[in-house]
């Protein structure tokens, strides 16, 4: 349970590096690690699945989706592999175990491309701690953690905030916090309406033709971007390509050895078999024991559907730099998301950079934004040039200063 003294714990943590909670799903992804990630988000964009469509680009070749540069524990080999001494015992066990957690906010950016088969280093530090008051069940802990990742020889590829909000599972039972959602079956015409939909969005793909900077006006909109219905299905190809994600789940003997190593993260089925909490992504009656009408998305999904529709529109000569968003309410299996965006500012970032800053978020069929965000796009300039990429904070190279740099940025935003 939420405790002051498991709060104090995690607190005396924060800015310790320290090893990842799963190893990365890719060592050195490839052209086809490429394909299987996008496609299962549902991106077949030639960029990232036709290597030889990339040789036709200004990157030369193919280059990984921004979801992939970087995606918690898609790429990346620790660089902090072992804890001694007063770091290990500080750092043992979950000073919350038993406690749920919820992917439920992120901020990623992006500063150079990922090209097939190289080797990544990764760095991650809890920069963050937040005792606060929850509607879902009545207490919770904002952890943020901060993580980098590069480029074995360089360069600096990629950064992110994680949130990651623990609530007690008892409590939002207690609360009933969802017992409104309504989740109806659809009519054949709102089927082929929705698949009509999904049809026309490769025709609206701005793939090879450049979105000129000059030609972009506060105010446009992004053409919208449809996902669901949300299936089990979807989450199982959704593991096929990202793993099984922060809490290293597995089967069989390496599934035995993590519910002795965390046997708070299992619960007891019917037959009595340990098995992983998460398992209420798939299992609708695990997700109502958990408080919830029946089984939902990862975060990430949503996540990496922003990302999707970004890269749509912006073409292959742009670049995605940055991109956050929340993650607000549950996406329930039979939910529908239209992932929309707009333009909200024009200019010239850090003086020189055509840039383009964005609203988008995420609507479900019941009218709710569960997913709003925000992403800054550079663009390719018939005036200024193509797109320059951006530099890590302080110029770091190496993944310590740039976990050093998000580590500062976190808590001087903190104090602002």
């Amino acid at each position: 349970m939420i405790t002051d003294d498991g709060i104090a714990q995690l607190r005396r943590r924060i800015g310790v590096p320290r090893p990842h909670s799963a190893p990365p799903r890719y060592l050195s992804p490839n052209s086809d690690a490429f394909r299987h990630v996008a496609l299962a988000y549902g991106d077949d964009n030639p960029l990232w699945c036709d290597p030889s469509y990339g040789a036709s680009t200004r990157w030369g070749g193919p280059i990984a989706s921004p979801h992939l540069v970087g995606g918690d524990t898609l790429i990346g080999e620790d660089e902090v592999t072992r804890l001694e001494g007063d770091t290990r015992a500080l750092m043992k066990g979950d000073p919350l175990g038993g406690v749920h957690a919820f992917y439920s906010g992120s901020h990623r950016e992006w500063w150079n491309p990922l090209l097939p088969d190289t080797r990544v280093s990764r760095r991650n530090a809890l920069v963050g701690v937040h005792d606060k008051a929850s509607d879902f069940a009545e207490r919770a802990v904002h952890e943020w953690f901060a993580e980098v990742f590069g480029a074995v020889d360089g360069p600096m590829l990629s950064g992110q905030y994680r949130l990651m909000i623990r609530t007690e599972r008892q409590k939002a039972r207690e609360r009933k916090a969802n017992d409104d959602v309504e989740i109806r079956p659809y009519t054949d015409d709102e089927i082929e309406a929705i698949e009509e939909a999904v049809a026309g969005e490769r025709d609206r793909r701005r793939g090879a033709e450049p979105r000129w900077w000059e030609e972009v006006e506060e105010g446009d909109e992004l053409p919208t971007l449809v996902k669901g219905p949300l299936r089990i299905t979807d989450m199982v190809v959704w593991h096929t390509g990202v793993g099984m994600g922060l809490y290293g789940v597995s089967g069989l003997r390496q599934n035995v050895d993590h519910h002795r190593r965390m046997p708070r993260f299992f619960k007891r089925d019917e037959l009595n078999v340990p098995d992983v909490q998460q398992r209420l992504h798939w299992d609708p009656e695990w997700a109502k024991r958990a408080g919830n009408p029946t089984s939902y998305d990862y975060g990430r999904m949503r996540e990496t559907w922003l990302i999707h529709l970004c890269t749509d529109w912006m073409g292959d000569d742009a670049w995605l730099w940055k991109l956050d968003c929340q993650f607000r309410k549950f996406n329930y299996v039979g939910d529908t998301h239209w992932m929309r965006g707009t333009v909200t500012r024009k200019y010239l970032a850090e003086g020189d950079r055509p840039a383009v800053d964005l609203d988008v978020w995420g609507e479900n069929q019941r009218g709710e934004t569960t997913t709003p965000g925000h992403a800054t796009v550079l663009l390719p300039s018939r005036e200024h040039g193509e797109v320059r990429l951006p530099d890590p904070p302080g110029g770091a190279t190496t993944c310590q200063e740039t976990l050093d740099a998000l580590a500062a940025r976190f808590a001087a935003d903190e104090q602002a």
